[in-house]
């Protein structure tokens, strides 16, 4: 591994190729805080999807490319005079010596969730009317869900056992199957939110990332898919044209691979 000081070196040498670009590059000189945003969310998910597949090499240049919209950012506030790199990497520094008491000061925990509870409580003390206001309002819903649950669970707004959070799972599908029979399509919908809201709840309790639960099962999904569409095109027999009988005996094979 590199020593701190070739790490300050490369992040010295980011630094030196983020003005030359800004300044003689026309891409990366028309850029705004705005016209990068969708950029900088759909290199987060990839550095996400890196990260499932355990490919370390990809983890790495996803970073590199996560890291480059950071420096960024900061270029472009440092010409508005509104903030540069140092001050990004200060008020980082100020925040964590400020939330880790036990580690900065005399506070004393016993555990992972007292840290967390620390947290929560010194974000209201810093000025917040919510424990939810640091939820982004534009996160996607199943991963906004799992935070909505850990930011209550801090201030102590949570099931004690597991057995009642699948009760209530239990609860929320009776009454999902009661506006099915109704057929209601709005309460349908308000009722299949609550199981997914319980669910996600459920997966907390058993350790489980809802968000990475789903994602093993969709790439598992495509996987065995795409095993069946190779067969079918080993065939010469378009998938429209095989009965689900057919497509079984496939979907088979590629659950035993």
């Amino acid at each position: 591994m590199n020593s701190r000081a070739d790490q300050l070196v490369a992040f010295d040498r980011l630094l030196t190729i983020m003005d030359e670009l800004r300044e003689k590059c026309p891409w990366d000189k028309k850029q705004t805080l705005q016209s990068l945003r969708h950029l900088t969310i759909e290199e987060t998910y990839e550095l996400g999807d890196a990260i499932l597949d355990n490919d370390l090499t990809e983890v790495k240049k996803e970073l590199g490319d996560l890291l480059l919209h950071l420096v960024f950012y900061a270029k472009i506030g440092s010409e508005t005079q509104d903030f540069d790199i140092a001050d990004v990497c200060n008020e980082i520094c100020e925040k964590l010596i400020h939330r880790h008491p036990h580690i900065y000061g005399d506070t004393v925990v016993e555990n992972e969730e007292e840290v967390k509870q620390n947290w929560e409580k010194l974000k209201l003390k810093e000025g917040k009317k919510s424990v939810l206001e640091g939820v982004p309002r534009s996160l996607p819903a199943l991963v906004k869900a799992s935070r909505i649950q850990d930011k209550v669970k801090g201030v102590g707004f949570d099931w004690e056992e597991p057995h009642q959070v699948w009760d209530k799972v239990q609860e929320e599908l009776q009454e999902l199957q009661e506006e099915v029979a109704s057929g209601n399509q709005d309460k349908m919908e308000s009722e299949f939110g609550d199981v997914l809201f319980s669910m996600i709840n459920y997966a907390r309790f058993l350790n489980i990332n809802p968000e990475d639960a789903l994602e093993r099962t969709n790439k598992k999904f495509i996987k065995r898919f795409q095993y069946l569409e190779s067969k079918a095109e080993e065939l010469g027999k378009p998938l429209m044209d095989m009965t689900l009988a057919e497509m079984d005996v496939f979907w088979n094979e590629a659950k035993k691979l």
